[in-house]
């Protein structure tokens, strides 16, 4: 590599620092780029990770997740391909859409964030990152799935750990070993749990997982122990880093967020572009099935592929002035946003496109209406710089406001 387009590598500080700067750099000048640390092949065109996602030929599989998530979460419907996977889609998947969300969750959603604001709103400043953000999913995803909220430290404690080995890219042992003794004890405490559930069901979203049957398939007892592992890392930390992405951009904004606040139909639209400008996963990896030509030369068969998503989300080839955060921007469709038609990436697409999208739509919906009524006058921090952290998944690491609380 010529030192005329100097490119930081992944794991460098100075990548973290900003990696959109090098994300820019690969997509001019090395499209495909070996990362001998990561034993994979990088990809940061739009027009290239797209079709890794879609896959309409079945060049890619999940079978990166043998190696990737299966040591922490037990073996996830994200390593199924075909049937298998099709089936066990179909018997998590009515959850977390249409009348189940509306008439189930939509209230739990509300009383939780609800909850949450009530802690801070009479006091005028708060971090809606540590107050408000990392808190409100994982305390969603325990109340629909009937668990303790009293036991949120040890679920949030879980899900760091199981994120930071997801972004272990660096191969750092004790991560290894802290997210895998997650497992452990996460088995410890579902499996009683999901028995529990098995023989007196409630109304939750582990009992219809336990009895939840597609085809005379029924999950077992450790399928549901993975699932709801993955359910409360994917869940958690990417939501959470959603709604303080969101909130930064606007703050970051201010004619953008006085639109917001004035419409709140608008919401959609700036979560939409969130997701594209500043994603909470910014990479994800892929397997070749096959050998794949693709921008800047040719993957080999069982290779590992590092799809940038923070790096094709602005590629000038597929938005106008990628670099610039605009709710109004037209070649981004709010409409398809949140299903697998969707034309950012940061859900992915195909057939393991997100299957939270919509639960993700109604929290961040839910969320900013309920912390722009109780803020009418949200403003950051005096003298606070907004930082991102993170290189696997990234957001805003504290975000603090000030605000005049509303005498109710």
């Amino acid at each position: 590599m010529s030192a005329a387009h100097h490119l930081p590598d992944i794991l460098s500080p100075e990548f973290a620092a900003n990696p959109y700067q090098a994300y820019a750099v690969m997509r001019e000048k090395e499209p495909l780029l070996w990362h001998e640390a990561t034993k994979s092949y990088i990809v940061s065109r739009y027009e290239d990770v797209e079709r890794v996602f879609k896959d309409k030929k079945a060049e890619f599989t999940t079978d990166n997740y043998d190696w990737q998530l299966e040591p922490v979460h037990g073996r996830t419907i994200l390593q199924l391909s075909g049937r298998e996977h099709a089936v066990r889609r179909a018997l998590v998947a009515p959850a977390f859409r249409g009348s189940d969300l509306q008439q189930k969750f939509l209230p739990v959603i509300e009383r939780n964030s609800r909850e949450l604001i009530d802690a801070f709103r009479h006091t005028g400043s708060a971090d809606i990152v540590h107050d408000y953000a990392t808190r409100f999913p994982v305390n969603v995803i325990a109340d629909m799935l009937g668990l303790s909220k009293a036991d949120h430290a040890r679920f949030h404690g879980w899900y760091t750990a199981v994120i930071a080995f997801l972004g272990n890219l660096s191969g750092d042992p004790e991560v290894t070993a802290a997210g895998e003794r997650t497992r452990v004890e996460f088995a410890e405490y579902m499996l009683p749990v999901i028995r529990e559930r098995r023989d007196t069901p409630g109304d939750d979203l582990l009992s219809s997982l336990c009895a939840a049957e597609v085809d005379g398939v029924r999950m077992s007892d450790e399928d549901i122990k993975a699932f709801c592992s993955l359910l409360l890392a994917a869940g958690g930390e990417t939501t959470d880093k959603a709604i303080a992405g969101i909130l930064a951009n606007l703050l970051s904004h201010p004619d953008q967020l006085a639109a917001v606040r004035a419409d709140r139909s608008l919401i959609p639209a700036a979560f939409a572009e969130t997701l594209r400008y500043t994603p909470p996963v910014q990479m994800i990896m892929r397997q070749s099935a096959t050998e794949v030509e693709v921008t800047g030369g040719t993957i080999p068969a069982g290779a590992t592929v590092t799809c940038l998503i923070g790096a094709a989300n602005r590629d000038e080839r597929r938005y106008r002035d990628p670099d610039r955060f605009d709710i109004f921007r037209d070649d981004l469709t709010t409409t398809s946003a949140f299903s697998a038609a969707a034309d950012h990436l940061a859900f992915a697409l195909g057939r393991h496109f997100c299957v939270g999208a919509l639960l993700a739509k109604a929290e961040v919906e839910v969320g900013l209406n309920q912390l722009l009524d109780a803020m009418p006058d949200l403003r950051l921090a005096d003298g606070h710089e907004l930082v991102e952290h993170g290189v696997f998944t990234r957001g805003p690491k504290t975000l603090p406001v000030r605000f005049t609380p509303v005498t109710a």
